[in-house]
C-alpha cells in the first residue's frame, strides 16, 4: 500500500515545458538580433527604421525582448510550473500589442506580420492553458 500521493514533477516530459522553453529561446534570439543588427530586427518585426538614428530604439527593444525570454529560464530550470504559468500568461500582452501596433501602423494588408504577431499571441494563449492544466 502506498502512503504518498504519486507525483510526476513538471519538466522535461511535459509538452508545456518544451513549448515554453522554445518560445523563450525564440524571443531571446529575436532580442539578440535586434541588439546586433537592429535594422534586420525592425524589418522582421514589420516596421523598418526610417533613418540610422532609429537603430538605438531597436537595441532598446532588443534588451527588453531578450529579458522577456531570460526571465522564464530560471523558473523552467527549477520546474516551478505555477510561477512560469503566471509570468508566461502576463507576457501574452507583448505579441498582442505588437499585432495592434502593426495593424495601426501598416494596416490590415500587412497580413504576414499580423499573422506572425497574432499567431504568436495565439500559441502563447494555448501554451498558457497547458501550463495551468494539470495533465499534459
Amino acid at each position: 500500500m502506498k502512503t504518498q500521493i504519486d507525483f510526476m514533477p513538471w519538466g522535461l516530459r511535459s509538452v508545456s515545458w518544451w513549448i515554453t522553453l522554445l518560445l523563450a529561446a525564440g524571443i531571446i534570439f529575436i532580442g539578440i538580433r535586434f541588439i546586433i543588427v537592429p535594422q534586420v530586427g525592425a524589418t522582421g518585426f514589420g516596421i523598418s527604421f526610417s533613418n540610422t538614428n532609429d537603430a538605438v530604439y531597436g537595441k532598446i527593444k532588443g534588451i527588453r525582448d531578450a529579458f522577456s525570454g531570460l526571465v522564464l529560464l530560471p523558473f523552467l530550470w527549477m520546474r516551478m510550473r505555477r510561477v512560469t504559468a503566471w509570468i508566461f500568461t502576463i507576457t501574452i500582452i507583448v505579441p498582442a500589442t505588437d499585432a495592434l501596433i502593426i495593424l495601426t501602423t501598416n494596416g490590415i494588408q500587412d497580413t504576414t506580420h499580423l499573422l506572425i504577431h497574432g499567431g504568436t499571441a495565439f500559441v502563447m494563449v494555448i501554451t498558457s492553458v497547458l501550463l495551468f492544466w494539470r495533465k499534459d
